[in-house]
């Protein structure tokens, strides 16, 4: 495709070179620059783009996009200057793939907490209607039957443009993605068309990147204010944030909620550890998802089912029969009935609600013994530090033990993250605590601490399979860990 082509509807501040120019590819990263290759040099947090001009010039780009045009220009080289390079490379990106978003109906979900469980279900619901899907969340990115294992919870746009191509080549109609707030901030998704956008909820998290919760707002908001008037927007109106979200939508307003009056109404009728049975527009279901933040889950998914011009009675039947996706709420149970839960909550709500949800869900035996809470949660490192003693506090209100332990503490020292936990921990909890740095060594002492039909938490890393650590990421899989420990419990 020629340079100029790239450019339709990109306002342009200055050129040089040949704006017919043939381009092969496009690329953010000078060394995957080769010839043929416009690279776009965008400012990053940890490093500027534009500091890799000359990288790859040498080698062999054909064309640069920036924001500031270098001193030293080769004439051999085409180069476009813009105000904003990474939501210029978006719209360049849709031009080069010829607009793959247009021709699928892309839907967004976005929310602090969610995210994952709304796309996957969609998703799991799209194929059992019969489509061929794409989706592109936290777990993995997937073209049909096709996974591909995912980096970042939204990919780059160049990246998500050839997925997104790669999924109409294989027949694709419909995607589901997640859209976090670092991807709205940082135009990840401009040059998208969407066909509708979900809000499940928002809390207070990545304030190590956004600064302040209104900046964290602003950027769910920047969804929605994106969208086009042919799209639907789907709000929880329930969150007192929700109705924020869609004041300067173009799109088509809706909402979902179990409180109040909305376009989808849902109303909890019973809740187990085996179920969840609830009316959805006056029409009772159950569900094998537990617990009320899956109700919401559900709602939103039938919400956007409906809007997206399927059959109510088909949706809610297929919804009936789906499970929870991976590391969310996963169930696993040893021999002689230990309830061991999975579960990717890694925000103070997150967690919140699940500790919640288990404490509603737990019932005493015959005998009277109410089952105990055991709790295993640590926090992430390089991201918001202030959650940390939250949910060292959350955890001791809603749990009988608690067991601090390692998350990914990626570049930080694992036990100041620990230090900075406890704090949270008022004095009357202390005697229920325990610090244990080693996640592997923190699971066995949760399930050595249990007995039948107690309940072990093991939250914040979900469906993940590694620990990360100092730059490496090592195996580990809480499930695996768990139905390890719970087998040497069985041998023994």
């Amino acid at each position: 495709m020629q340079l100029k082509d790239l450019f339709y509807k990109v306002s342009l501040l200055a050129t040089s070179g040949s704006m017919e120019t043939e381009i092969t590819g496009i690329t953010m990263d000078s060394r995957k620059v080769g010839p043929g290759s416009l690279f776009v040099a965008v400012r990053g947090t940890v490093t500027d783009g534009h500091n890799f001009i000359a990288t790859a010039v040498r080698q062999g780009a054909a064309a640069i996009l920036c924001e500031e045009l270098p001193d030293d220009i080769n004439p051999q080289v085409a180069y476009v200057g813009v105000l904003d390079s990474a939501r210029s490379m978006g719209l360049v990106a849709a031009n080069f793939y010829d607009q793959p978003s247009r021709k699928l109906k892309l839907v967004g979900v976005t929310g602090t907490n969610g995210k994952t469980s709304v796309a996957t279900l969609l998703f799991r619901l799209f194929r059992g209607l019969g489509y061929r899907c794409g989706l592109l969340s936290t777990v993995q990115n997937q073209i049909d039957d096709q996974i591909i294992p995912a980096t970042h919870t939204t990919p780059d746009v160049i990246t998500i443009n050839q997925l997104l191509t790669q999924m109409l080549a294989n027949g694709c109609t419909h995607v589901f993605m997640e859209v976090s707030s670092h991807s709205v901030v940082q135009e990840r998704i401009a040059g998208l068309t969407f066909a509708g956008g979900i809000f499940t909820n928002i809390t207070h998290d990545h304030l190590d990147f956004h600064g302040t919760f209104d900046n964290y707002i602003r950027a769910k908001k920047g969804f929605f204010d994106q969208l086009p008037a042919t799209a639907f927007a789907l709000t929880n109106v329930d969150d007192k944030r929700g109705l924020v979200m869609l004041q300067n939508t173009a799109a088509q307003k809706e909402t979902y909620s179990l409180q109040t009056l909305a376009s989808f109404k849902g109303k909890i009728l019973a809740d187990s550890l085996f179920g969840l049975n609830m009316l959805v527009n006056d029409k009772e279901v159950w569900f094998k998802l537990i617990g009320r933040f899956n109700a919401y889950n559900l709602l939103s998914v039938y919400g956007a089912a409906i809007l997206l011009g399927e059959d109510a009675d088909e949706v809610l039947t297929l919804l009936s029969g789906i499970t929870p996706p991976p590391g969310r709420f996963e169930q696993v149970i040893s021999d002689d009935k230990i309830v061991g839960i999975v579960d990717y909550a890694h925000t103070p709500d997150a967690l919140q609600n699940v500790l919640e949800t288990i404490n509603g869900l737990r019932q005493a035996n015959e005998q009277g013994y109410l089952p105990q809470v055991i709790t295993v949660v640590g926090c992430g490192g390089n991201r918001d530090a202030a959650k940390r003693p939250v949910m060292a506090d959350i955890a001791c209100r809603f749990s009988n033990r608690v067991i601090l332990t390692s998350d990914n503490p990626r570049n930080e020292d694992p036990m100041a993250i620990l230090e900075q936990m406890q704090a949270g921990v008022s004095p009357v909890d202390v005697k229920k605590t325990v610090t244990i740095e080693d996640r592997h060594e923190a699971i066995r002492r949760a399930v050595s601490l249990a007995g039948p039909h107690d309940i072990i938490l093991v939250a914040g890393k979900g469906h993940e399979t590694y620990q990360e650590i100092k730059g490496v990421k090592y195996d580990f899989d809480d499930r695996a860990v768990l139905r390890e420990t719970f087998s040497e419990r069985g041998n023994q």
